[in-house]
């Protein structure tokens, strides 16, 4: 009799059901114990790696909430890909609606912020334009001009003190997050990942960027701050890398 690959798997991602009928070992007998091993490794391997993605998220429910509830998640979530380190980006969703977290409105951002910076750390590679070809530009064909992005910067924005949750469980003597919004910008412009909080007319100058002119990113950050500060943001793009190609 053949076993089925998604009968296999959801016997294998849940105990309460029993081992497939005609599953045998290596000589012939029935899985038995051999299968109930090679399930629990499984289930452990998942949960290993959703405490690995989410460490933040560990730390503000405790490790036995945290175990008990990525036991849940694993269950109802199985991998798509055979890496690991890719494993858990549906848990903001899943905070969302888990019974048990549902007093902890912070949660599914604190997940967001954290699989940014997965995301953030394995963007593909690119390099940023060097500062001084800024200059070598007309202030006219300049403000026209679109300009690339890196893959690897982000923003995220949350009604909830996010950045400083993830700091105050990071970084040792961070201060405690005090309650309100954050907006958080994710770039990569070395090596490893830096987050830093931006203001709304930056977000917004940011966002427009991505697919508009400098002017038109620069007239939708005056909409909101009459007296926003361009040469400061162009500085901020130009110190974290983000800028990869301008189009003139």
């Amino acid at each position: 009799m053949t076993v089925g690959q998604t009968e296999f798997i959801e016997a294998l991602l849940n105990p309460d059901l029993a081992i497939p009928e005609g599953l045998v070992d290596p000589m012939g007998r029935p899985a038995g114990k051999r299968f109930d091993v090679y399930r629990n490794n499984v289930i452990v391997s998942l949960i290993d790696a959703m405490q690995t993605a989410f460490p933040v998220i560990h730390k503000l429910v405790g490790g036995a909430f945290f175990k008990a509830m990525a036991g849940v998640y694993v269950r109802a979530h199985p991998p798509t890909s055979p890496l690991l380190m890719f494993y858990g980006k549906e848990l903001p969703v899943f905070l969302e609606t888990f019974e048990h977290t549902q007093k902890l409105a912070y949660l599914p951002d604190v997940a967001r912020l954290e699989l940014a910076r997965r995301d953030s750390y394995h963007a593909k590679d690119s390099a940023a334009i060097d500062p001084e070809a800024l200059a070598s530009i007309a202030p006219d064909a300049l403000m026209g001009a679109s300009f690339t992005l890196s893959p690897s910067m982000c923003v995220l924005s949350s009604p909830y003190p996010i950045l400083s949750l993830w700091n105050m469980n990071m970084i040792p003597d961070a201060p405690k997050p005090q309650a309100g919004a954050e907006i958080v910008l994710l770039t990569r412009p070395e090596l490893d990942v830096e987050m830093q909080m931006i203001d709304e007319p930056t977000h917004v100058f940011l966002s427009t960027l991505a697919t508009n002119s400098l002017d038109d990113a620069y007239e939708a950050a005056l909409s909101i701050q009459d007296d926003f500060d361009l040469p400061k943001v162009i500085g901020l793009i130009l110190d974290q890398k983000i800028v990869t190609e301008i189009n003139i």
